[in-house]
């Protein structure tokens, strides 16, 4: 199990996220975002645009997907 913030994943808090991988890291994140953008959060907007924009374009986005798996792959176990 390892953990990555909600800002290490561009967004606004230090909330942790935890997951076995990347990818329940990146999942987790998008449902704080979404949450957050419920509950009417300002702060996690640009965030939540950012991930809405990822979700519909995945070929553009790879970039910022390998970056966040090599930087998943790079932390501790925790």
């Amino acid at each position: 199990m390892k953990t990555m913030t909600c800002q290490q994943l561009g967004g606004p808090c230090d909330l942790e996220l935890r997951g076995e991988t990347a990818d329940d890291v990146i999942n987790a994140q998008d449902r704080h975002l979404k949450e957050a953008e419920k509950a009417g959060d300002a702060s996690h907007q640009e965030a939540r645009d950012a991930m809405k924009g990822r979700w519909r374009h995945p070929k553009r986005s790879m970039g910022w997907y390998k970056d966040m798996k090599r930087a998943f792959a790079e932390l501790p176990e925790s």
